[in-house]
């Protein structure tokens, strides 16, 4: 790890609240899949965003946000963030909340500071292009007043990613923003690949301390306004107190759309690190090692007769046996198993909602 005294005022900030109810059963309320090691390496994908961020930013200036009812799971898988880092959100209130508590609570410390935010349940292959893209990225938000997100270049008309149009170059590989895209149809998303001046949105952002908040304050006054009102008590042993009285009155809203689709100062570095946000079952299932008749294993015991293009998922110690079986999920979290074809896994959400109607919570 080589860092120089400019990285003393970088910061990195790890969201990790969500529940990944798309990874049902395996990511549960009471553990979701950012504490799970899917590919078993042994590190969790918290634990693999926190190794991956080291080399550019200073393990005391890395934060985690995340939900209260996680917090002895973050301590655990992350011994080496103090406790004065994890900021625990009381509420759920999506993205935005998120980074407008994380952007007063460093500017309190460091008001020269600038920030990446990442979510903690991303899949990144290549660590060292990371690493010089986010170098790039830090380069580029400390001279000048801008809000930057990462994009990846399309490989499919993905329908449940965003999508950024590109506009003019400023500097190699970092265009401005024309247009924010969320969630296109198929015949859209391949209208956009075509172009070839879209995008996928990484959901990473950097800025400085001073831009992140100008914006809110600008953007989503109704969110700064929340935030304002205790400014003097961020960077003391009030500001728990504060956010725990007062985290629940923030609108819930993801960045996206509080900020960014509306200001003006908005650019996008185009990478390569080999991205996935492993938001559905096909994404891990295309990040998977395969055998010769591309079934993925994970780490399951499985024996698979005249069987092709299945997911397995199955606690340590137990075999999976199957025959005939094509193109699907099969994922035994003890309590819970799920078989359901790769096709239908959009239909994973309207099964959850039917457990909980079957008042069945224990299994969420």
């Amino acid at each position: 790890m080589i860092l120089t005294p400019s990285d003393t005022h970088r910061y990195c900030v790890i969201m990790c609240g969500g529940i990944g109810s798309r990874f049902w059963p395996y990511s549960r309320t009471d553990k979701p899949k950012q504490f799970l090691d899917f590919f078993g390496t042994g590190r969790s994908l918290l634990q693999m965003c926190y190794d991956r961020i080291l080399p550019v930013v200073r393990p005391e200036n890395i934060l985690v946000v995340t939900n209260r009812r996680y917090v002895d799971m973050v301590r655990e898988q992350l011994p080496e963030i103090a406790e004065e880092r994890i900021l625990l959100e009381p509420d759920r209130r999506n993205t935005a909340p998120c980074i407008a508590w994380a952007a007063y609570h460093i500017a309190a410390l460091d008001p020269e500071a600038s920030m990446i935010v990442t979510p903690s349940d991303h899949l990144i292959t290549r660590d060292n292009v990371f690493e010089q893209c986010v170098r790039r990225g830090f380069d580029f938000v400390e001279r000048h007043d801008a809000l930057l997100t990462l994009g990846i270049n399309p490989t499919r008309p993905e329908t449940g990613y965003g999508y950024i149009q590109i506009g003019k170059e400023v500097e190699p590989g970092l265009m401005k923003v024309k247009t924010f895209t969320e969630k296109p149809d198929k015949e859209l998303a391949q209208v956009f690949i075509d172009t070839g001046e879209f995008f996928w949105n990484a959901g990473i952002f950097l800025w400085s301390v001073k831009s992140i908040r100008q914006a809110i304050r600008r953007y989503a006054p109704d969110l700064a306004s929340v935030f304002d009102a205790g400014i003097d008590d961020f960077g003391t042993p009030r500001e728990r107190a504060f956010i725990d009285a007062n985290f629940g009155g923030c609108p819930s809203i993801s960045i996206d759309f509080a900020v960014m689709e509306k200001a003006d100062n908005v650019y996008v570095e185009c990478v390569n690190f080999g991205w996935s946000d492993l938001g559905t079952w096909g994404s891990l299932y295309e990040n998977s090692r395969k055998d010769s008749n591309d079934n993925a294993y994970g780490h399951a015991n499985v024996i698979a007769y005249n069987s092709t293009g299945n997911i397995f998922l199955a606690p340590e110690g137990k075999l999976v046996v199957v025959n005939g079986m094509h193109d699907c999920i099969v994922a035994d979290a003890g309590d819970v198993l799920l078989i359901c074809p790769k096709s239908d896994e959009q239909h994973i959400k309207v099964m959850l909602t039917d457990v909980q109607l079957r008042n069945e919570d224990r299994y969420l």
